[in-house]
Protein backbone atom coordinates (compact mmCIF):
# COMPACT_ATOMS: atom_id res chain seq x y z
CA UNK A 1 0.00 0.00 0.00
CA UNK A 2 2.76 2.35 0.91
CA UNK A 3 4.64 1.94 -2.35
CA UNK A 4 1.15 2.54 -4.52
CA UNK A 5 0.92 5.73 -2.02
CA UNK A 6 4.26 7.00 -3.01
CA UNK A 7 3.99 6.10 -6.89
CA UNK A 8 0.65 8.12 -7.05
CA UNK A 9 2.51 10.99 -5.02
CA UNK A 10 5.37 11.03 -8.23
CA UNK A 11 2.75 10.85 -11.00
CA UNK A 12 0.59 13.74 -8.88
CA UNK A 13 3.85 15.80 -8.68
CA UNK A 14 5.03 15.20 -12.06
CA UNK A 15 1.52 16.79 -13.08
CA UNK A 16 1.73 19.52 -11.18
CA UNK A 17 5.06 20.21 -12.00
CA UNK A 18 4.17 20.42 -16.02
CA UNK A 19 0.67 22.67 -14.98
CA UNK A 20 3.01 25.15 -12.74
CA UNK A 21 4.95 25.30 -16.43
CA UNK A 22 1.82 26.24 -18.01
CA UNK A 23 1.46 22.94 -19.87
CA UNK A 24 -2.45 21.58 -20.11
CA UNK A 25 -3.70 18.35 -20.46
CA UNK A 26 -4.12 19.19 -23.89
CA UNK A 27 -0.19 19.83 -24.64
CA UNK A 28 0.49 16.89 -22.87
CA UNK A 29 -1.29 14.38 -25.14
CA UNK A 30 0.09 16.18 -28.07
CA UNK A 31 3.42 15.88 -27.36
CA UNK A 32 3.24 12.47 -26.37
CA UNK A 33 4.14 11.37 -29.60
CA UNK A 34 7.57 13.29 -29.89
CA UNK A 35 5.98 15.45 -32.50
CA UNK A 36 4.61 19.08 -31.44
CA UNK A 37 3.11 21.20 -33.23
CA UNK A 38 1.95 24.41 -31.85
CA UNK A 39 4.45 26.97 -29.99
CA UNK A 40 3.36 26.02 -26.67
CA UNK A 41 3.47 22.08 -27.19
CA UNK A 42 7.51 22.93 -28.62
CA UNK A 43 8.12 25.30 -25.24
CA UNK A 44 6.46 21.94 -23.43
CA UNK A 45 8.79 19.47 -24.92
CA UNK A 46 11.81 21.34 -25.32
CA UNK A 47 11.84 23.03 -22.11
CA UNK A 48 9.13 21.90 -19.57
CA UNK A 49 9.91 17.93 -20.06
CA UNK A 50 13.17 18.80 -19.63
CA UNK A 51 13.06 20.84 -16.83
CA UNK A 52 11.11 18.08 -15.13
CA UNK A 53 13.25 14.68 -16.20
CA UNK A 54 16.40 17.24 -14.78
CA UNK A 55 14.49 17.59 -11.28
CA UNK A 56 13.26 13.80 -11.05
CA UNK A 57 16.76 12.68 -11.88
CA UNK A 58 18.70 15.05 -9.24
CA UNK A 59 16.07 14.68 -6.79
CA UNK A 60 16.62 11.06 -6.72
CA UNK A 61 20.38 10.84 -7.15
CA UNK A 62 20.42 12.78 -3.64
CA UNK A 63 18.55 11.27 -1.80
CA UNK A 64 19.62 7.59 -2.60
CA UNK A 65 23.31 9.79 -2.01
CA UNK A 66 22.70 11.09 1.49
CA UNK A 67 21.07 7.32 2.57
CA UNK A 68 24.44 5.77 1.34
CA UNK A 69 26.42 8.88 3.50
CA UNK A 70 23.89 7.83 6.38
CA UNK A 71 24.61 4.09 6.48
CA UNK A 72 28.05 3.92 5.37
CA UNK A 73 29.12 6.54 7.50
CA UNK A 74 26.75 5.90 10.98
CA UNK A 75 25.85 9.41 11.31
CA UNK A 76 21.89 10.90 10.53
CA UNK A 77 23.55 14.12 9.48
CA UNK A 78 25.28 12.77 7.03
CA UNK A 79 24.66 14.51 3.54
CA UNK A 80 25.67 15.42 0.30
CA UNK A 81 26.30 19.46 0.84
CA UNK A 82 27.95 18.52 4.67
CA UNK A 83 30.78 15.76 3.52
CA UNK A 84 32.07 18.39 0.81
CA UNK A 85 30.67 16.16 -1.96
CA UNK A 86 28.29 17.84 -3.34
CA UNK A 87 30.49 21.45 -2.96
CA UNK A 88 33.70 20.35 -4.31
CA UNK A 89 31.67 18.57 -6.87
CA UNK A 90 30.45 22.48 -7.74
CA UNK A 91 33.51 23.95 -7.44
CA UNK A 92 34.74 21.45 -10.18
CA UNK A 93 32.11 22.30 -12.38
CA UNK A 94 32.73 26.21 -11.32
CA UNK A 95 36.67 25.79 -12.32
CA UNK A 96 36.15 23.83 -15.57
CA UNK A 97 34.00 26.22 -17.27
CA UNK A 98 36.25 29.20 -15.47
CA UNK A 99 39.09 28.25 -17.26
CA UNK A 100 37.54 27.30 -20.28
CA UNK A 101 38.33 23.77 -19.98
CA UNK A 102 34.76 22.45 -20.32
CA UNK A 103 32.15 24.02 -22.03
CA UNK A 104 28.81 25.01 -19.88
CA UNK A 105 26.61 22.77 -22.18
CA UNK A 106 28.76 19.77 -22.11
CA UNK A 107 27.13 17.60 -20.37
CA UNK A 108 29.96 14.64 -20.38
CA UNK A 109 32.56 17.61 -19.63
CA UNK A 110 30.26 18.75 -16.91
CA UNK A 111 29.94 15.21 -14.98
CA UNK A 112 33.42 14.58 -15.62
CA UNK A 113 34.52 18.51 -13.90
CA UNK A 114 31.41 17.33 -11.54
CA UNK A 115 33.29 13.80 -10.51
CA UNK A 116 36.30 15.04 -9.94
CA UNK A 117 35.47 18.02 -7.71
CA UNK A 118 33.33 15.30 -5.77
CA UNK A 119 36.79 13.41 -5.47
CA UNK A 120 38.55 16.15 -4.22
CA UNK A 121 35.58 16.85 -1.70
CA UNK A 122 35.37 13.88 -0.42
CA UNK A 123 39.00 12.89 -0.09
CA UNK A 124 39.39 16.31 1.65
CA UNK A 125 36.32 14.91 4.26
CA UNK A 126 38.22 11.28 4.42
CA UNK A 127 41.85 12.94 5.70
CA UNK A 128 40.39 15.27 7.94
CA UNK A 129 38.29 12.46 9.74
CA UNK A 130 40.57 9.45 9.27
CA UNK A 131 40.73 7.67 12.48
CA UNK A 132 37.32 9.15 14.26
CA UNK A 133 33.99 8.11 14.45
CA UNK A 134 30.71 9.12 13.05
CA UNK A 135 30.90 12.59 15.27
CA UNK A 136 34.34 13.56 13.60
CA UNK A 137 33.28 12.83 10.19
CA UNK A 138 30.39 15.40 10.59
CA UNK A 139 32.98 18.05 11.61
CA UNK A 140 35.36 17.02 9.05
CA UNK A 141 32.86 17.56 6.38
CA UNK A 142 32.02 20.95 7.34
CA UNK A 143 35.18 21.81 7.23
CA UNK A 144 35.76 20.23 4.18
CA UNK A 145 32.67 22.15 2.37
CA UNK A 146 34.04 25.39 4.18
CA UNK A 147 36.95 24.58 1.93
CA UNK A 148 35.35 24.01 -0.73
CA UNK A 149 33.06 27.32 -0.83
CA UNK A 150 36.31 29.19 -0.19
CA UNK A 151 37.80 27.89 -3.17
CA UNK A 152 34.43 28.96 -5.05
CA UNK A 153 34.64 32.80 -3.95
CA UNK A 154 38.15 32.38 -4.81
CA UNK A 155 37.23 31.95 -8.76
CA UNK A 156 34.43 34.92 -8.20
CA UNK A 157 36.53 37.45 -7.29
CA UNK A 158 39.22 35.69 -10.50
CA UNK A 159 35.96 36.57 -12.77
CA UNK A 160 33.22 38.87 -10.31
CA UNK A 161 31.44 39.91 -13.52
CA UNK A 162 30.65 36.06 -13.67
CA UNK A 163 28.53 36.02 -11.14
CA UNK A 164 25.07 36.36 -12.23
CA UNK A 165 26.46 33.00 -14.32
CA UNK A 166 27.45 30.96 -11.68
CA UNK A 167 24.23 31.75 -9.13
CA UNK A 168 22.75 29.24 -10.29
CA UNK A 169 25.36 26.82 -9.16
CA UNK A 170 25.95 27.90 -5.85
CA UNK A 171 22.18 27.90 -4.82
CA UNK A 172 20.84 25.41 -6.84
CA UNK A 173 18.22 24.97 -10.34
CA UNK A 174 17.09 22.88 -12.43
CA UNK A 175 15.92 25.70 -15.05
CA UNK A 176 17.60 26.06 -18.38
CA UNK A 177 18.05 22.49 -18.38
CA UNK A 178 17.26 20.61 -22.01
CA UNK A 179 17.56 17.34 -23.65
CA UNK A 180 21.08 18.02 -24.47
CA UNK A 181 22.10 18.50 -21.29
CA UNK A 182 20.13 15.01 -20.35
CA UNK A 183 22.55 12.94 -22.70
CA UNK A 184 24.23 11.54 -20.36
CA UNK A 185 22.31 11.59 -16.59
CA UNK A 186 19.13 9.47 -18.10
CA UNK A 187 21.42 6.76 -18.39
CA UNK A 188 24.05 7.37 -15.82
CA UNK A 189 21.63 8.36 -12.53
CA UNK A 190 19.61 5.21 -13.18
CA UNK A 191 23.08 2.81 -13.66
CA UNK A 192 24.23 3.82 -10.03
CA UNK A 193 20.56 3.88 -8.11
CA UNK A 194 20.89 0.33 -9.74
CA UNK A 195 23.94 -0.50 -8.58
CA UNK A 196 23.24 1.59 -4.66
CA UNK A 197 20.34 -0.94 -4.12
CA UNK A 198 22.17 -4.32 -5.07
CA UNK A 199 25.14 -2.60 -2.74
CA UNK A 200 22.19 -3.01 -0.15
CA UNK A 201 23.59 -5.70 2.13
CA UNK A 202 26.84 -3.81 2.38
CA UNK A 203 25.56 -0.57 3.87
CA UNK A 204 23.54 -3.12 6.20
CA UNK A 205 26.28 -4.19 7.57
CA UNK A 206 28.17 -1.34 7.52
CA UNK A 207 25.30 0.38 9.24
CA UNK A 208 25.90 -2.36 12.30
CA UNK A 209 29.22 -1.30 12.65
CA UNK A 210 33.24 -2.20 11.52
CA UNK A 211 33.33 -5.08 14.73
CA UNK A 212 29.79 -6.61 13.00
CA UNK A 213 31.34 -6.27 9.46
CA UNK A 214 34.34 -7.73 10.04
CA UNK A 215 33.12 -10.30 11.95
CA UNK A 216 30.59 -11.57 8.97
CA UNK A 217 33.71 -11.21 6.44
CA UNK A 218 33.40 -7.87 5.13
CA UNK A 219 36.51 -5.53 4.90
CA UNK A 220 34.71 -2.43 6.52
CA UNK A 221 37.28 -0.14 5.22
CA UNK A 222 37.08 -1.05 1.93
CA UNK A 223 33.10 -1.76 1.73
CA UNK A 224 32.99 1.91 2.45
CA UNK A 225 35.42 3.09 0.36
CA UNK A 226 33.10 1.56 -2.70
CA UNK A 227 29.91 2.80 -1.23
CA UNK A 228 30.99 6.00 -0.81
CA UNK A 229 32.41 6.26 -4.81
CA UNK A 230 29.03 5.14 -5.63
CA UNK A 231 27.77 8.45 -3.46
CA UNK A 232 30.24 10.28 -4.97
CA UNK A 233 28.72 9.47 -8.88
CA UNK A 234 25.23 10.27 -7.80
CA UNK A 235 26.21 13.61 -6.41
CA UNK A 236 28.55 14.69 -8.82
CA UNK A 237 25.54 14.15 -11.58
CA UNK A 238 22.90 15.81 -9.80
CA UNK A 239 25.32 18.63 -9.11
CA UNK A 240 26.28 19.14 -12.74
CA UNK A 241 22.71 19.41 -13.61
CA UNK A 242 21.13 21.50 -10.50
CA UNK A 243 24.68 22.79 -8.95
CA UNK A 244 24.64 22.93 -4.86
CA UNK A 245 21.00 21.68 -4.02
CA UNK A 246 20.75 21.58 -0.14
CA UNK A 247 18.97 19.18 2.35
CA UNK A 248 17.37 16.59 -0.31
CA UNK A 249 20.26 14.24 0.66
CA UNK A 250 19.75 15.04 4.10
CA UNK A 251 16.16 15.03 4.79
CA UNK A 252 14.72 12.33 2.39
CA UNK A 253 16.91 9.22 3.49
CA UNK A 254 14.63 9.75 7.29
CA UNK A 255 11.48 9.67 5.59
CA UNK A 256 12.23 6.48 3.46
CA UNK A 257 13.37 4.54 6.51
CA UNK A 258 10.37 5.56 8.16
CA UNK A 259 7.81 4.75 5.11
CA UNK A 260 9.54 1.40 4.50
CA UNK A 261 9.98 -1.66 7.10
CA UNK A 262 13.08 -3.97 5.27
CA UNK A 263 16.57 -2.39 4.43
CA UNK A 264 15.80 -3.30 0.83
CA UNK A 265 13.20 -0.86 0.25
CA UNK A 266 15.10 1.99 1.28
CA UNK A 267 17.00 2.87 -1.99
CA UNK A 268 13.98 2.70 -4.04
CA UNK A 269 12.03 5.05 -1.75
CA UNK A 270 14.80 7.45 -0.83
CA UNK A 271 14.74 7.47 -5.12
CA UNK A 272 11.20 8.04 -4.96
CA UNK A 273 10.86 10.65 -2.43
CA UNK A 274 13.99 12.69 -3.83
CA UNK A 275 12.67 12.78 -7.13
CA UNK A 276 9.08 14.17 -5.34
CA UNK A 277 11.17 16.64 -3.47
CA UNK A 278 13.47 17.97 -5.93
CA UNK A 279 10.31 18.30 -8.42
CA UNK A 280 7.75 19.45 -6.01
CA UNK A 281 10.21 21.90 -4.99
CA UNK A 282 11.00 23.50 -8.41
CA UNK A 283 6.86 23.60 -9.16
CA UNK A 284 6.72 25.75 -6.14
CA UNK A 285 9.59 28.15 -6.86
CA UNK A 286 7.68 28.21 -10.45
CA UNK A 287 4.07 29.31 -9.09
CA UNK A 288 6.38 31.88 -6.37
CA UNK A 289 7.77 32.94 -10.08
CA UNK A 290 4.62 33.81 -11.70
CA UNK A 291 3.40 35.21 -8.57
CA UNK A 292 6.12 37.87 -8.17
CA UNK A 293 6.06 38.22 -12.03
CA UNK A 294 4.39 41.53 -11.95
CA UNK A 295 6.04 43.12 -9.12
CA UNK A 296 9.50 45.27 -9.80
CA UNK A 297 11.40 42.52 -7.66
CA UNK A 298 9.87 40.25 -10.01
CA UNK A 299 11.24 41.55 -13.44
CA UNK A 300 14.90 40.33 -11.82
CA UNK A 301 14.21 37.67 -9.66
CA UNK A 302 13.22 33.64 -10.94
CA UNK A 303 13.15 31.45 -7.96
CA UNK A 304 15.30 28.61 -8.51
CA UNK A 305 14.07 25.04 -7.09
CA UNK A 306 17.13 25.25 -4.35
CA UNK A 307 16.09 28.44 -2.38
CA UNK A 308 12.86 26.13 -2.13
CA UNK A 309 14.40 23.23 -0.99
CA UNK A 310 16.82 24.89 1.78
CA UNK A 311 13.30 26.93 3.19
CA UNK A 312 11.69 23.32 3.43
CA UNK A 313 14.54 21.36 4.72
CA UNK A 314 15.63 23.49 7.44
CA UNK A 315 11.76 23.77 8.75
CA UNK A 316 11.83 19.85 8.55
CA UNK A 317 15.23 19.72 10.54
CA UNK A 318 13.56 22.68 13.59
CA UNK A 319 10.43 20.29 13.26
CA UNK A 320 12.22 16.84 13.88
CA UNK A 321 14.26 18.60 16.49
CA UNK A 322 11.20 19.82 18.51
CA UNK A 323 9.88 16.63 18.41
CA UNK A 324 12.48 14.74 19.76
CA UNK A 325 13.00 17.47 22.32
CA UNK A 326 9.38 17.35 23.39
CA UNK A 327 8.26 13.63 22.42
Amino acid sequence: MTRVLVLLLVVLTALLHLGAGGAGPGDLLAVADGRPATLDERILWELGLPRLVTAALAGAALGVAGHLLQTSLRNQLAAPELTAVNPGAVLGVLAATTFGLVSPDSALGGLGAALLGGVLGGAVTWLLSAGGGPGRAVIAGLLGSALMGGLVTLLLAYQPGRFGNVLRWLVGSVEGRVWDHLVIAVWWIPLWLCVAWAATAVTTLLQGGDQHAASLGLAPRRARLAVLGIAVALIACAASLAGAIAFVGLVVPHAARRLTGGPGGHVPAAALLGAVALVGADAAAQVLTRLIAGTELGHRLGLPAGVITALAGAAVLVAIVYREKNP
